[in-house]
């Protein structure tokens, strides 16, 4: 594994088979990789939209992502949680990824940043 590798991955206190120390993504490197996905109507990434509301790192490196929409009616809800899941899944040391999209809370504007109110003229 290379430098930068590394440092995108925490190193899990796992030893593969072969004896190598298995690397377990970051929650940093994994959220910079969302951070990558912007909603095509809204100028904004969908992390600070506020749109994704839990991550989980399992030991092997398994990741869960539960988020959600801006409505139910969204015309992106097909493509988004596929855009999610391949961004997770180019992270060093993911092994798998599943995205959920939930609706409970059901996402309203106070769930974005400051830098997402800033960027859409919302104060």
């Amino acid at each position: 594994m290379s430098e930068p590798e590394m440092q995108a991955a925490e190193v899990a206190g796992s030893w593969s088979p072969d004896g190598e120390v298995v690397a377990r993504p970051s929650e940093t490197a994994l959220l910079d990789a969302i951070a990558t996905i912007y909603d095509p109507e809204i100028p904004v990434n969908i992390y600070e939209l506020g749109l994704i509301y839990a991550v989980e790192i399992a030991e092997n490196g398994a990741v869960k992502v539960e988020m959600t929409l801006t409505a139910p009616g969204c015309p992106s809800a097909q493509e988004l949680p596929v855009q999610v899941r391949d961004a997770i899944l180019a992270v060093p040391g993911v092994t798998a990824a599943d995205v959920e999209t939930v609706w409970d809370p059901p996402w309203d504007p106070s769930r974005m940043t400051d830098e997402a109110r800033l960027a859409l003229n919302m104060f």
